[in-house]
């Protein structure tokens, strides 16, 4: 019969080798479980394979966890999660906020722009910018536009660099972090 230990009790998981250098024995982990919606553990790595597995990329690691109730059973399948590295100031726009080219990503801001003769009108103008990782419909923007800068969401593929416009906004795209397609 196979011994298990319930408290602390170990959860193991795979890291990708690209966050590999940002893995840290002591870094906190949250697990959580579909058993228990509503409760979330706190682990930290104990271990850190030497060793990346050839197919799958992956660097194994293993996280600690008092269980003193018995909650979470060996062989459970749990979601974890874990910081890596430091924050970063980002700022998430809606996916159809971003206008994709080979050129280069970018967004247009609504500005106050002149015209040739001197009069100010709300125009756009295109603003190239670094993209990164998305999560649902947002996109993390890293550089190119500030804080409170006020960008085009919807339509953007209809704009050119100066053109005026005027701001509705009645009709907002979807902006959900956990996004879920439709029909699913």
């Amino acid at each position: 019969m196979p011994l298990q230990s319930l408290n602390p009790i170990y959860v193991n998981f795979g890291v990708p080798q690209q966050a590999l250098g940002e893995v840290r024995v002591g870094r906190t982990v949250r697990v959580t479980t579909d058993n228990l919606p509503n409760a979330a553990f706190e682990a930290r790595i104990t271990a850190i394979d030497s060793v990346i597995d050839q197919t799958t990329r992956n660097v194994q690691v293993q996280a600690t966890l008092a269980n003193p109730d018995g909650t979470l059973r060996p062989g459970m399948f749990v979601q974890t999660q874990t910081t890596l590295g430091a924050g970063q100031q980002i700022i998430a726009l809606p996916a159809s906020a971003i206008s994709y080219a080979p050129y280069g990503d970018s967004v247009f801001v609504v500005a106050n722009l002149k015209d040739d003769k001197g009069h100010t009108y709300r125009g756009v103008r295109q603003q190239f910018v670094k993209v990164g990782p998305g999560r649902g419909d947002q996109v993390a923007v890293m550089s190119g536009i500030n804080p409170g800068d006020e960008v085009v969401t919807s339509g953007v593929f209809k704009l050119r660099n100066g053109a005026a416009v005027l701001v509705n906004n009645a009709v907002k795209p979807g902006n959900n972090p956990a996004a879920k397609p439709e029909n699913s």
